[in-house]
């Protein structure tokens, strides 16, 4: 089965709200006191929010058809988003172990979609 130019856009866009969902969570977690009420914060609903987007882009991908061993890989740029997010948001540089990661990470994808 040839899996679907959308499920795959369905799945890159469902690694950028897991990575932004992430972010949110971190975020979130760095104004939790001792308070329950801490955990309530908007940063924290932020990151259920993506997470739970995340699961209803899954669906509509999978439901569009497509090969789990094709998307899935898709999903694992996660990490990369993620890197990014983090450069731009907190200043963690990107080494040059983490660009190699990378490629490996986008060679897999390729490579799993043959």
């Amino acid at each position: 089965m040839k899996t679907p130019l959308t499920s795959v856009a369905l799945f890159a866009l469902a690694a950028i709200l897991g990575a932004v969902g992430q972010y949110l969570y971190k975020t979130g977690a760095g104004r939790i006191t001792t308070s329950f009420s801490s955990y309530l914060s908007l940063p924290l609903f932020g990151g259920i929010v993506c997470y739970v987007a995340v699961m209803g882009l899954f669906v509509a991908a999978f439901k569009r058809g497509g090969d789990l061993s094709v998307l899935y890989p898709v999903y694992a740029s996660t990490f990369i988003w993620a890197a990014i997010i983090s450069l731009m948001a907190y200043g963690t540089p990107i080494k040059a172990v983490n660009v190699v990661g990378m490629a490996l990470l986008i060679a897999g994808m390729f490579l799993m979609g043959k």
